[in-house]
């Protein structure tokens, strides 16, 4: 269940005042490119909307959230609820979760909450409210003394503010409802979510231009290359064992290799806050890794963060390769 939500990154939190809107908006959701979903329980239609959300859609990934009380988690996870979120630590909400098997995530916002959690065995913990309780700052003083715990941020988060927070090693997802604003869903604009929803997508991941990579029969036709990029302004920055980097102040904007590598015709590198979790999104997309021949990883591979990895298929004879940014 945390891997999922790991892998979704950015859990969508809902108000619904309407049952019968619920199935609409989770699908405005995953059009955007988002397939988990908190429905808040603020309101009396919070139980019906799961449940209308559960038998619509079994991929959708479902929390409850704002549960105060035992009979509210009750009631969630009858409706068909993966996962509970509370706003502070309810030691009898968590306790009830725990002895059902129902994953729970507690709100904490200092050592003593989050060392609560760790006594029952908690280590992914939602951290409420965000930016009021220190934000970034917060998180990473807390990483210090809880190497073991990740949190899911909510509460001032935005599409404005979203990659500091994912950039953190202890951060596992983080909770937002700005691109489920209730007027939209009130009007029953659904496009107009989707629209959000890619936008905060975009936002998450991070994806930035690194580089062009040129494939070469050889190292002389490479030093060609070099030679004209260094008469348009890019020179070589670095010669490698097998490329060379060309660029300028602003960065290296071109690899020219020595010999053929991956892609017809070279590769496109990009930069992205977090490798696992872009390729959960992009392997939906239709993009699958070459972990065998191109991956390389902070530890021991399978088992520690990829740094870099190419993508199949190619794009117009180009690989995607991706960067741990």
């Amino acid at each position: 269940m945390t891997k999922r939500i790991r892998d979704a990154g950015l859990v969508p939190v809902v108000k619904l005042d309407r049952a019968e809107d619920a199935v609409p908006l989770a699908k405005a959701l995953k059009a955007g490119g988002l397939d988990t979903v908190e429905v808040t329980f603020r309101t009396a239609a919070a139980a019906a909307a799961i449940k209308a959300i559960a038998a619509a859609d079994r991929q959708m990934l479902i929390g409850a959230g704002t549960i105060l009380s035992v009979d509210q988690a009750q009631a969630a996870v009858a409706a068909g609820a993966h996962f509970v979120v509370c706003p502070g630590f309810d030691p009898k909400v968590v306790d009830w979760c725990i002895d059902h098997q129902v994953p729970v995530f507690p709100g904490t916002s200092n050592p003593s909450e989050v060392s609560a959690g760790l006594a029952r065995g908690l280590t992914t913990l939602k951290f409420f409210p965000a930016e009021q309780s220190g934000g970034v700052s917060m998180l990473n003083a807390l990483a210090g003394p809880f190497p073991q715990v990740q949190f899911m941020p909510t509460g001032g988060i935005s599409e404005a503010n979203l990659g500091s927070y994912v950039r953190l090693k202890n951060v596992a997802a983080c909770g937002g409802s700005w691109m489920v604003k209730p007027e939209l869903v009130a009007a029953h604009d659904w496009e107009g979510i989707t629209g959000l929803c890619r936008k905060a997508v975009a936002a998450l991941h991070g994806f930035t231009f690194n580089h062009l990579g040129l494939n070469h029969a050889d190292a002389a036709a490479g030093q060609r290359t070099t030679g004209l990029l260094s008469l348009l302004g890019f020179p070589v920055t670095k010669d490698g064992a097998s490329s060379f980097f060309c660029g300028n102040g602003g960065g290296d904007f071109f690899e020219v290799m020595k010999k053929p590598f991956l892609g017809t015709h070279g590769h496109v590198s990009l930069k992205t806050w977090n490798i696992d979790r872009a390729l959960s999104y992009l392997a939906k997309q239709g993009f699958t890794p070459r972990l065998d021949d191109s991956a390389k990883w902070a530890g021991e591979p399978g088992n520690s963060p990829l740094l870099v990895v190419y993508l199949e298929p190619e794009v117009g004879g180009f690989a995607i390769h991706l960067n741990q940014a």
